[in-house]
């Protein structure tokens, strides 16, 4: 089965500074919130579907919630954009949480995190996309880049269909998210290199 997507530093144009570690992938270290007590049609999903969904729900909101504050900041369409995008992938992921009888790890507030490492992580990445422009499409490239990575993973170790639809759904909506930020750093004389997918596969999103 492949190594889950440890998420390390991460990297943005030099004159942004860097950001510090501050999670990981799919099966990370965060502790799993117990299932909710009843019956469910559906069979349990195994503990590593379990924790990857969980996981994948709240990594969605940091997107989510990241996109929502940097568009008040930069008052720019694509943000407000990608944000409803990842709005929908949010949904998709607790309608899943709840087939399978999972309690649902997202706070309703923007901005706040069950998991202490995605806090911390919102809380970074807001923080450097409020530098400058240019250092806000570059945290958006870098969170598709992140998500792309732990949905590649999660996706080649399930074996449940019905995950495998859900996120290889996600994974085409990462692509175009990612190919929108590139495209506007380059149409700003700035570019983005891939921290943690494949730069082929990097260079297959882009077409280039």
């Amino acid at each position: 089965m492949k190594t889950r997507i440890l998420i390390a530093t991460l990297l943005l144009l030099a004159s942004t500074g860097s950001i510090p570690a501050f999670a990981k992938g799919p099966n990370g270290p965060a502790t799993p919130p117990a299932a909710v007590s009843r019956t469910v049609s559906v069979a349990p999903l195994s503990a590593e579907d379990a924790a990857d969904l969980i996981w994948m729900r709240e990594e969605e909101k940091v997107a989510r919630d990241v996109y929502l504050t940097l568009g008040k900041t930069w008052n720019k369409p694509v943000f407000k954009r990608i944000a409803a995008s990842e709005q929908r992938h949010f949904d998709a992921l607790g309608a899943k949480l709840a087939q399978y009888g999972l309690a649902d790890p997202a706070l309703p507030t923007v901005g706040q995190f069950n998991n202490p490492e995605l806090q911390a992580m919102y809380t970074q990445l807001v923080a450097t996309g409020k530098t400058s422009y240019v250092a806000a499409l570059t945290v958006g490239a870098t969170i598709e880049d992140v998500d792309i990575a732990d949905l590649l993973a999660a996706i080649e170790a399930t074996e449940n269909s019905a995950l495998d639809r859900t996120y290889q759904n996600l994974l085409e909506g990462s692509k175009n998210h990612m190919r929108a930020f590139v495209e506007l750093l380059r149409d700003l004389d700035a570019d983005y290199a891939p921290q943690y997918i494949d730069p082929i596969l990097f260079d297959a999103i882009l077409g280039d």
